[in-house]
């Protein structure tokens, strides 16, 4: 096989006319191409006024592939395509005698699950909350008749928080292994679009997500996986500080010397327990802000010029990036697309929000997070939980602000940037149900976040034309970004620092931030429980 890079052709353009951009790069016959598909295809929008064209990494088979390696040796273009296909670590034996068990079955817990059911070791999944067709009801209660169900919600339930989100697929981690291509296969085959394979920003939209999880769940039980909802684990079984089962909130308990933890990072209940059973737990940083909402059209046009609307692109996103003068860099989180903004507490007279978009991204507003990096040394020191509590306290404000009935504040950024409580809306219209109380934002957050973050909207506002206009909305706040501790593993074993047989990952232990990077941790300490377990068993 061959790959090659930075093959570009104009958004228009047919299958017929890439299959031959790639014969006339390579300089062979059409018949030579044996075979071929598209492994990334991108394009680049930061510069204004150009022309945007796709930009291609394609593998390929023809019927010289030696004789092109040979040609093209020194071109960096065309080189050998590697192996992306996933290779199991172990197999389980047929007489397994112990299960590992998996807590949360978010996407971290959901791929460390299907990939040990998938090498035989038939894991028990705990998850506190319910399965995805009754959590998304429970979830709707909240949005539409300010009814919260705390075990049951945005955060807690099957498919974790990145169910209702953009199922956003993309992530910075390094996969030298291609983890991540595996991830984006399973989704495809429990019913997910196939272009999440190749686009650059692939995404699948909470609608699709239900579905997809739904399948995946099934395949982990058809491979003698066991999933049981509504099963909080309340207690950790040591013996000597090494894991020997865990606890339920219902009094039964259930052994097992190879635990996953794969929380997600609003099960703070949970991180007072491992904090007070003395497993390893430090202070870790994470942000905090608003949700800002704009026409989706205004950002099509500022970030793609003449080409807004057109279907191969669709709605277009953002990231933005400032300094302020008080040393706190702010930045966009989780930008939603042609989405809303939604109510994500887990937890009674506290407010939360989140960003969520379905897979067509065909909603009227834009949202993003807008944040404030935090730290604990200087912003809330006091032991490993003091982020917890500032999160707590910070959603309690927004929720008395809102009205205390899980309405979110908001403020228009022209009185924000004024520091005048907003007393109407106007052509930006907020998206987040249950509704929202207009007021004076700088009341929500510290003086350092709301101080950086005036500063940098008028910033972002000269990168994205409008970005700062008078009408867009705030929306508070934004305070669940990523975990604020981290249940610190060893990097060679995975497990945690001072308790074996305890494997902490994905977002909740702090190794994660996002669907994808959640999946792939998932899939790194699956293959470490089965190495471990196979070991365990070798030596009697």
């Amino acid at each position: 096989m061959i790959r090659i890079t930075e093959l570009s052709l104009p958004l228009d353009h047919t299958d017929a006319e890439l299959r031959q951009a790639i014969v006339q790069r390579l300089g062979i016959k059409d018949h030579q191409l044996l075979d071929f598909r598209v492994f990334k295809r991108s394009y680049d929008a930061r510069k204004k006024n150009s022309i945007i064209q796709f930009v291609y990494i394609i593998d390929l088979s023809t019927s010289c592939d030696a004789a092109l390696l040979e040609q093209f040796r020194q071109d960096p273009q065309i080189k050998p395509a590697p192996d992306t296909d996933y290779h199991p670590v172990a197999q389980a034996p047929a007489d397994l005698a112990e299960r590992p068990i998996v807590i949360g079955f978010g996407p971290c817990g959901l791929f460390a699950a299907l990939i040990l059911a998938q090498m035989g070791f038939k894991p028990i999944v705990l998850e506190r909350g319910r399965n995805v067709r009754q959590r998304t009801q429970d979830t709707w209660a909240l949005w539409r008749q300010h009814q919260l169900t705390p075990e049951s919600n945005v955060q807690f339930g099957e498919g974790g928080a990145g169910l209702f989100s953009d199922g956003k697929l993309y992530s910075q981690v390094k996969d030298p292994k291609f983890y991540g291509r595996k991830v984006m296969q399973e989704f495809v085959k429990a019913g997910a679009p196939d272009n999440i394979l190749y686009v650059s920003k692939p995404h699948i939209g909470t609608f699709r997500l239900t579905s997809v999880v739904a399948k995946m769940r099934a395949e982990i039980i058809a491979l003698g996986g066991e999933i049981r909802f509504e099963s909080k684990v309340v207690d950790l079984l040591l013996e000597n500080q090494q894991v020997r089962g865990v606890k339920l909130a219902d009094g039964h308990e259930l052994l097992s010397r190879y635990v996953v933890l794969a929380l997600g990072h609003s099960a703070r209940d949970t991180f007072r327990m491992l904090h007070q059973r003395q497993v390893y737990v430090e202070a870790k940083p994470f942000a905090i802000g608003f949700r800002i909402e704009h026409p989706q059209s205004m950002i099509d046009q500022a970030r793609l010029g003449k080409y807004a609307g057109h279907p191969e692109l669709g709605a277009a996103d953002y990231k933005l990036v400032y300094h302020a003068k008080n040393g706190r860099p702010v930045y966009s989180f989780c930008m939603c697309p042609g989405g809303q903004v939604v109510a994500a507490t887990s937890e009674e007279g506290r407010v939360v929000t989140n960003g969520m978009s379905q897979y067509s991204r065909k909603e009227r507003n834009a949202n993003a997070g807008i944040v404030v990096g935090i730290y604990p040394e200087q912003d809330y020191p006091g032991g490993p939980l003091a982020g917890i509590e500032l999160q707590e306290r910070l959603e309690e404000i927004a929720y008395e602000l809102g009205g205390r009935d899980y309405r979110a504040p908001a403020q228009l950024v022209g009185d924000f940037l004024r520091g005048e409580a907003s007393q109407q809306l106007g052509e930006v219209i907020p998206s987040y149900q249950p509704g929202v109380n207009l007021c004076d934002l700088a009341q929500a957050l510290p003086d350092y976040v709301i101080e950086a973050i005036r500063e940098a909207l008028p910033a972002f506002g000269k990168q994205i034309r409008g970005f700062d206009r008078e009408d867009a909305v705030l929306t508070g706040i934004e305070s669940r970004t990523s975990s604020p501790v981290r249940i610190t593993r060893d990097p060679k074993t995975l497990q945690s620092l001072n308790t074996p047989g305890l494997y902490p990952a994905g977002e909740g232990a702090g190794y994660a931030g996002g669907i994808l990077s959640a999946g792939i941790d998932g899939i790194k300490v699956a293959e470490a429980v089965a190495r471990d377990l196979l070991a365990d068993l070798a030596q009697g």
